[in-house]
């Protein structure tokens, strides 16, 4: 009789299987860098341009915008909201800013105080309309979905009437100098939009990483029963969640105008998909308490990849929008799974 060699019964436990290969590989925080690496690899004999100075540069002027307002995003999602009025903010504070510092007929024309005047008044147009949200949550017990789908209808409109009486065209044109620099301008070889969106990603990083309030946020996001049990302000820190992700779109709202050198009602219209896309691609989690800065990084980079390369492609809009829309759904289906496989550990 053949002799059985003996089982390392502790070593075949601890060899990982296929199934848990592939958990660990979806629950890594890198999962969507590795991801865009992925992707580079696969499209790059298509489209070779991808890898030249030329389009990463594009790449990084594109991510930038889009980054900050989906920073704001990632917030809210994290105490298991959803802001949809963030692109009704960059229209608004875009129309307002660009009211007060024109040269033709601005409130600041002319003025040394134009420029300054135009982002507070557009960073003060954020936090308020981010305020009625969070305050129509906490005080009305509304859904973040129907108020903050409300006020974008309602804002979105507001910028187009607010536009009919400060410009005789659709939009808010001949702005200073000074405020077109921050799209045009650098430091030390470092583009101003860089510097301006690192820096919001790094004071968020700290604040949900390092802060009290940060604590706190993902505590509503956990469990907001519990939360409120322990003592956690929960109404205080939904308001003040709401009130970053509009600060955040209008910060966004300051770079696109620069950029465009106008103030338009129609600006960052169509961003929405990619926002709330690229929150939730980087894994951030739709059922709240988890989210990172870093992983709406990851986000951004892997649909701006995506967009840039199906540019480069030919493709049609409607056929990005059909390919952008697949990955957001696959995204959200590995996010379920990503629940589900947490909540078996």
């Amino acid at each position: 009789m053949t002799a059985v060699p003996p089982v390392d019964v502790e070593r075949a436990r601890a060899r990982p299987t296929g199934h848990l290969r592939l958990a660990r590989l979806v629950l890594s925080e890198y999962f969507t860098l590795v991801l865009c690496a992925l992707y580079l690899a696969a499209v790059y004999p298509f489209v070779p341009e991808m890898l030249t100075a030329e389009v990463a540069a594009n790449v990084l002027s594109d991510m930038m915008p889009l980054l900050v307002v989906a920073i704001g995003q990632t917030f809210v999602l994290v105490i298991a909201g959803i802001d949809l009025s963030v692109t009704a903010i960059i229209s608004m504070a875009a129309v307002v800013g660009a009211s007060v510092m024109t040269g033709t007929g601005g409130y600041l024309a002319g003025s040394p105080l134009a420029v300054p005047g135009a982002i507070l008044a557009m960073l003060l147009v954020g936090l308020a309309i981010g305020a009625i949200n969070g305050l129509s949550v906490t005080r009305l017990n509304m859904p973040s979905f129907i108020v903050t789908l409300a006020t974008r209808m309602f804002f979105a409109g507001a910028a187009i009437w607010y536009t009919t009486f400060h410009s005789a065209s659709s939009s808010i044109a001949d702005l200073p100098a000074g405020f077109t620099a921050i799209a045009e301008g650098d430091v030390l070889g470092v583009p101003v939009t860089v510097l301006i969106a690192v820096a919001v990603a790094v004071a968020a990083h700290l604040t949900l990483s390092r802060s009290r309030l940060g604590r706190h946020i993902y505590a509503v996001g956990a469990n907001p029963k519990a939360a409120r049990i322990s003592g956690v302000p929960v109404a205080r820190t939904i308001l003040i969640t709401f009130m970053i992700s509009g600060a955040c779109a209008a910060i966004t709202s300051v770079m696109y105008v620069s950029r465009m050198q106008t103030g338009s009602p129609i600006v960052g219209e169509n961003i929405l998909l990619d926002v709330i896309g690229a929150v939730v691609i980087g894994g951030t989690s739709l059922f709240g308490g988890k989210g990172k800065v870093l992983w709406t990084v990851f986000g951004v980079l892997f649909l701006v990849l995506l967009d840039t390369s199906m540019k480069l492609l030919g493709a049609s809009l409607f056929a990005i929008f059909i390919i952008k829309g697949g990955v957001i759904l696959l995204a959200a289906m590995i996010d379920t799974l990503r629940h589900r496989l947490m909540a078996t550990r």
